[in-house]
């Protein structure tokens, strides 16, 4: 897949579409793991900003912390290893 818009429509509980150009990553989609149905889309161009990084696709690790705002939610999590850690009042919470 190249572009965002190849994303599938359904994604796996707890898994993630990583979109990339030939080896260059470009996009990694998954539904937000607060499951109220939103989708989370994170560029990993790093020549746009903000960008993330994926350091281990296999035990997914995302650098930075994805915070996503909403009108009446705010998801702040991080993704280690597989897991999603939760940010709560600036602090970790797994």
């Amino acid at each position: 897949m190249e572009a965002a818009d190849e994303v599938p429509e359904l994604i796996p509980r707890n898994g993630a579409v990583l979109v990339a150009s030939g080896d260059r990553l470009k996009w990694l989609a998954f539904d937000c793991p607060c499951r109220t149905g939103h989708r989370i889309l994170v560029n990993l161009d790093a020549s746009r900003v903000p960008s993330w990084r994926v350091t281990n696709q296999v035990s997914l690790t995302l650098k930075p912390s994805v915070d996503w705002r909403g009108r009446d939610r705010r998801c702040h999590y991080l993704i280690r290893r597989g897991r999603v850690v939760w940010v709560t009042n600036k602090r970790f919470v797994a």
